[in-house]
């Protein structure tokens, strides 16, 4: 059958003769070549080609990697040949007069030679397998025409933007891209033209293909990744067109996205406006800014107990995940901290939200969802600070059944029953990252980020998860890596006065402490316990870290190992005033029920 397909592929593309130029190299060309695009991947068994034939029809081709590069040329020229063919049909319809002769010179049209080029010139063999054969700058030649192979040029396979634009607030696209990197895409940005006074019309950008067809024309804002839309903006829509990129002088096709709807008044001031006033700038070498923040999950904001019960004094619109998320990314990107971690983080929220916009400020960001649930733990470090050496998460209820860390404590665990089957059903986790100096090697970090059990008179829960917690950080920073320090970040969901605090507070809690029976004596759990580590809150123990209307307390906490860190300074936390401008939080102003944690830490 191979030597059929041969036969007729030499009948159809003719001898090297016939071909123009005549034998095995490429014939001299005129003008700008067009493109043929080449897909080719490892670890996918196909890869794609397309091109534009000279009639203007586009062409998007499947073929095996393994195939030998004739049977793509055949079908490469069956392809043209049924252009040519369609070409010469409108041809006769337009000029039936042509004849026998112009049918004849149609059908010889319809067959135009193929061939492939090395980027040398040299003619590829047709029994080279398709993923040798396309190389980038080879040159396919069909009939007269020429195009040249960029093989894995950088594209974009996701350009979105927010559904929410706020004035004053930076819109982030979530830019996806392969062969290319978003830091090396080119990036414009353009917004709606505005009707001028008198009825006139101000000018459109040059090219932007707007206006004169009746649809919007629109004017070049700004040529960055970040854009943040001015009052001036406010009732018009923005598109962006994006240029990917792979940082080495290569790009390729640009795409555009508009924006669903115009852009919208912020709110004005926010409780985080007058904490920026502190964090301006990065940390210099040898200091490092903290981060610790519950940003409350969109599943248990949108629920009609929190909208009826937890949060009735919260517009509904200001509870919507869009706005929340317009407040949270400026939030975040104005404290240009080192280390974020954060609690209550929607699994969609990290990949299409947060993830994209603290890329765009440097941030790299590590997730780790809970057990049975749509939220979890997301830890972001600098990346031109620091690397990562490896990850440690932990699940504590999984940890306590087969890691052998915990052995003695599950030992003890068993003679409570009622107390493991509550400990075992919480879908608690810690995520623990090991990270590295960009510029000092020498200096690693061990980062953990936990959000243990809520329930109030959950206590005794909350010390067996945060003495599983200390056991795994331990072998982590002393074990795996001896000697590194901590930062321990979290929501502990554990007053200054508690049990849990205590604990990691002073290196011990004795077994017939108060939060042992903090459920009642059926659940009554004694236990005396202990960690290596000296711990110190960083901020302090502030008057509160979450304020709703029938709580407020101080439940988040940095805890940062004494002996390898100091705490160089604490960026205050709202007055007491901002925090209640519209009685508690979350609000239009604030975007969840806790207040963000910062503090700027240096090496000893």
């Amino acid at each position: 059958m191979w030597r059929r397909l041969r036969s007729a592929l030499g009948r159809l593309l003719g001898s090297p003769a016939a071909f123009p130029g005549g034998g095995g190299r490429l014939p001299a060309g005129r003008g700008a070549m067009e493109r043929a695009v080449v897909r080719c991947v490892p670890s996918e068994p196909k890869l794609s080609l397309r091109f534009v034939l000279p009639d203007g029809s586009a062409r998007h081709m499947q073929r095996d990697q393994a195939e030998p590069l004739g049977r793509a040329l055949a079908r490469i020229a069956t392809n043209a040949a049924k252009g040519h063919a369609k070409a010469a049909k409108k041809s006769k319809k337009a000029r039936p007069e042509g004849g026998p002769a112009g049918e004849a010179a149609a059908a010889a049209a319809a067959a135009p030679a193929v061939r492939l080029f090395s980027r040398d010139g040299e003619a590829v063999a047709e029994e080279v397998p398709n993923a040798a054969a396309w190389q980038d700058g080879a040159v396919l030649q069909i009939g007269e025409a020429r195009y040249r192979v960029e093989r894995n040029p950088p594209a974009l396979t996701e350009l979105q933007l927010p559904r929410s634009l706020l004035a004053g607030f930076p819109v982030c696209p979530k830019v996806s891209a392969e062969f290319a990197a978003p830091q090396h895409c080119l990036f414009r940005w353009y917004r709606e033209r505005r009707p001028a006074a008198g009825g006139e019309e101000e000018e459109a950008a040059a090219g932007d293909g707007g206006g004169g067809g009746g649809g919007p024309a629109w004017v070049e804002a700004a040529a960055e990744r970040v854009f943040t839309p001015s009052n001036a903006l406010v009732g018009l829509r923005l598109k962006l067109r994006c240029t990917p990129g792979d940082g080495a002088q290569r790009y390729g096709l640009p795409r555009e996205v508009e924006s669903s709807g115009p852009v919208e008044a912020g709110p004005g001031a926010c409780t985080f406006d007058s904490r920026h006033l502190y964090t301006k700038k990065v940390c210099g070498e040898g200091s490092l800014r903290a981060v610790s923040y519950n940003i409350l999950a969109d599943a248990y904001a949108q629920t009609e107990f929190s909208r009826t019960v937890l949060y009735p004094y919260c517009a509904p619109y200001a509870l919507e995940l869009d706005y929340r998320q317009n407040l949270l990314k400026k939030e975040l990107a104005g404290y240009s901290a080192d280390l974020i971690c954060l609690q209550e983080v929607d699994k969609a929220v990290f990949a299409d939200s947060l993830a994209p916009a603290l890329d765009a400020f440097g941030l790299e960001g590590l997730f780790r969802i809970k057990e049975k649930q749509h939220e979890g733990l997301a830890t972001f470090y600098r990346r031109d600070k620091f690397g990562l050496l490896s990850q440690h998460d932990v699940a504590f209820s999984e940890a306590l059944r087969s890691d052998s860390l915990h052995r003695e404590l599950c030992d003890k665990l068993a003679e409570y029953p009622l107390v493991q089957e509550k400990v075992l059903q919480r879908s608690s986790v810690l995520q623990v990252s090991v990270l590295q100096s960009t510029t000092d090697p020498s200096r690693k970090i061990c980062v953990a980020n936990t959000h243990l059990y809520w329930h109030p008179k959950g206590g005794n829960i909350r010390l067996i998860q945060i003495a599983v917690a200390l056991s795994h950080i331990k072998h982590v920073a002393c074990d795996l890596y001896p000697s590194i320090p901590i930062i321990f970040c979290g929501d502990f969901n554990s007053t200054p006065s508690s049990g849990t605090y205590s604990f990691i507070n002073s290196g011990g809690i004795a077994e017939d402490h108060e939060d042992w029976v903090s459920n009642g004596e059926e659940e009554r759990c004694n236990m005396p316990l202990s960690h290596p580590f000296k711990l110190l809150s960083a901020c302090g123990e502030p008057a509160y870290t979450n304020y709703v209307g029938g709580f407020h307390g101080c439940l988040d906490y940095i805890f940062i190992d004494r002996n390898a860190l100091e705490v160089e300074q604490v960026i205050p936390l709202p007055s007491h005033e901002e925090v209640t401008t519209h009685q508690a939080l979350p609000s239009v102003s604030h975007p969840s029920d806790h207040i963000a944690l910062i503090c700027d830490l240096k090496w000893k």
